[in-house]
């Protein structure tokens, strides 16, 4: 199933199940999408489910917050999602902000869905990924797909959701074929927000990545193991909420990360992973390094253990410089009796 089939689909039932869901922006409906996205869904539901809209993203954006105020769902279409810039204010100041103002009185379930980042052969202002605008923002969930099954899973979980979703593709993506499952295909089909997917296992370094990164990972760890290094691919598929677990087990396990994104070099998606690998995994590092209750309390014990050679004694001296490692265990044997010496005091 290709990307764009699984989009199509996943709107389609969800539209089907539930009548409060329609769509809205520009060309989504006589066109068929400007991806072809939508291809079918006017015909099926009529225009009053699928709303072609005058190429005014400030407006429709404004009318789709409207209207999930007042309980539907609608998916808004950006044709690239750099157009959103022109609506930022109805997607952080009303949808985003809305629960929180109303001290959780209102909901705001709705999609903002287009493809993001870099296509082929457009513009700087056609190419801008938007993951980390979006995902810097309380309020909203922002989610990337890479494969069908991420499109199609994901889709419908942004739908049914009850939160403002902005919803990341992928233009070099859409024709893209993956092998999906009979599961994927059910209607009831939904993937959780906010769990990454390990990709591939490894135990040599953890590369993340979303969207069309992904490939670039998983044909890297192709490259990678025939140098014998097994690199641990993991697709994000939730940029918010981030799933932190996820990555910091791997990273533990593995030792070494690499972050991968289409994004500036500056305040990334993976300046966030590395923030959340040092908060939370590095203090497992501190652990190692300083002594605890425990090290003491066997070094002590330890110590009690006096090595005795035909009216010898001894003693045993630790330097607790590290979890695991005592440094020294000295035992100064001294033939003297009754007593023996050290550091020139009997004892």
């Amino acid at each position: 199933m290709t990307v764009r089939d699984a989009l199509n689909t996943a709107l389609d039932e969800e539209m089907s199940a539930d009548p409060k869901v329609f769509l809205m922006g520009e060309e989504v409906g006589e066109y068929q999408g400007a991806y072809k996205i939508t291809k079918g869904l006017l015909d099926k539901y009529g225009p009053e489910r699928v709303l072609d809209t005058p190429i005014t993203e400030a407006g429709f954006t404004g009318i789709g917050v409207g209207a999930a105020y007042h309980g539907l769902k609608p998916v808004i279409e950006f044709m690239t999602f750099n157009f959103s810039m022109q609506a930022i204010d109805h997607i952080i100041n009303s949808a985003a902000k809305s629960n929180y103002m109303s001290a959780g009185q209102m909901s705001v379930p709705i999609v903002f869905r287009g493809p993001n980042g870099a296509a082929s052969g457009v513009g700087a202002q056609h190419s801008h990924c938007y993951a980390v605008w979006y995902a810097s923002c309380p309020g909203l969930k922002v989610l990337a797909p890479y494969s069908s099954e991420d499109a199609r899973g994901l889709l419908k979980a942004a739908i049914r959701d009850p939160d403002p979703v902005v919803f990341l593709e992928n233009e070099l993506l859409y024709g893209e074929t993956f092998p999906v499952s009979a599961e994927v295909l059910d209607s009831s089909f939904c993937l959780p927000i906010g769990k990454a997917k390990i990709e591939k296992e490894g135990k040599d370094v953890t590369i993340t990545a979303f969207s069309k990164m992904v490939g670039y990972a998983l044909k890297a760890a192709e490259i990678l193991a025939k140098d014998g290094i097994s690199a641990e691919v993991i697709n994000l598929r939730s940029i918010r909420p981030l799933d932190r677990n996820t990555i910091n087990a791997s990273v533990r396990k593995t030792n070494r990360l690499v972050t991968v994104e289409e994004g500036f070099p500056q305040h990334g998606v993976g300046a966030e992973i590395c923030a959340s690998v040092v908060e939370e995994s590095f203090a497992n590092l501190e652990r190692l390094a300083v002594p605890q209750v425990e090290d003491i309390v066997r070094a002590a014990k330890e110590s009690l253990l006096q090595i005795c050679v035909g009216g010898c004694r001894s003693l045993m001296v630790y330097s607790l410089k590290s979890r695991n490692h005592l440094i020294s265990g000295i035992s100064e044997m001294y033939m003297w009796d009754p007593c023996f010496y050290w550091g020139g005091t009997a004892h």
